[in-house]
């Protein structure tokens, strides 16, 4: 029995410290983010110079001198430094102040996530209700077509997003990014089989105390569907808030870009300023999956009957 609790005691602290290894590897580009985003410029130069530095070298040709950018090795060892020699808010005040810019593309990406997250919810309860609780010979072959569309990646269906957003005139528009956003598959599957758990006989009591479908759907399926709603609304949000391919192929007006594409085209002359607005771009995400965790986690785990 000794040796059974000895055992059981030495898996779990060596699992616990597996876990911690794996969690500080996942938490250090974040931390190492908002670390390095209180740090001058000069300080994050010195510390990561070798690794965004870039040589131009000239070389001779035929034809005359062309110059041509060289990639070098890193021959220096880089300083991760969690703590700056001197707290600054000089990129913060860059970003918020000095270059508005950086603000109006985070409100280009809030622009584009919001009436996704919202119509995207909205529509999927609808439609989920009619997969969960309508009989008819093509719903389940309709269901089946949305599972497929939500397993194919947004590579594969770039190409027929953007013929389709050609013929119907939104290409370059936020249109072109909303309507694929709002009908998107994900929310529609995830709701269909939760509320396929509501007791049916719910519903039947309804039926008989003279309820329709618009009733029973805002007063049984809609309440006891809330954590499932938040959860979806809250993954959707992280996905969109991400994106980054949907924009880059159907938008060629930089100026409609979310900051998730502006992100990558700061270049490495202003290291400190990426730091800045990534911090800033961080902060929606973690709010919301902060005060929405319970929701989520409810959502995603529930796997038995409706509360009573």
């Amino acid at each position: 029995m000794k040796r059974f609790n000895i055992r059981r005691r030495l898996s779990i602290i060596l699992l616990t410290f597996i876990a911690a290894v794996f969690a500080i590897g996942f938490l250090m580009p974040t931390v190492l983010t908002l670390a390095n985003s209180f740090m001058t410029q000069k300080e994050i130069t010195a510390n990561y110079g070798s690794v965004f530095g870039d040589a131009t070298a000239s070389s001779s040709m035929g034809w005359g001198n062309t110059n041509t950018a060289v990639t070098s090795y890193i021959g220096e060892t880089v300083n991760l430094k969690l703590i700056p020699d001197m707290v600054s808010l000089e990129q913060y005040t860059t970003v918020l102040i000095k270059s508005p810019e950086y603000l109006l593309k985070f409100w280009n990406s809030v622009i584009f996530v919001v009436p996704i997250v919202v119509f995207q919810v909205l529509i999927a309860a609808f439609a989920s209700y009619s997969f969960a609780f309508f009989k008819g010979r093509l719903k389940n072959l309709m269901f089946f077509l949305y599972v497929i569309l939500m397993l194919m990646p947004y590579q594969v269906t770039l190409v027929p997003n953007y013929l389709v957003a050609d013929w119907l005139g939104t290409l370059d528009t936020r249109w072109a990014i909303w309507l694929p956003g709002i009908f998107a598959p994900f929310s529609v599957f995830i709701l269909t089989k939760y509320m396929r758990r509501i007791p049916y006989a719910y519903l039947e009591a309804a039926k008989l105390d003279g309820a329709g479908h618009w009733a029973m759907f805002r007063k049984i399926c809609l309440p006891l569907c809330s954590s499932a709603l938040a959860s979806v609304a809250i993954l959707v949000f992280i996905d969109y808030w991400n994106m980054v391919e949907q924009p880059l192929i159907l938008l060629a007006n930089e100026e409609l870009h979310p900051l998730s594409v502006y992100l990558s085209k700061i270049n490495s002359g202003e290291v400190g300023l990426a730091f800045a607005v990534a911090s800033i771009y961080l902060i929606p995400t973690l709010l919301i999956f902060l005060f929405g965790e319970e929701y989520l986690v409810e959502g995603i785990t529930y796997s038995g009957g409706v509360k009573g």
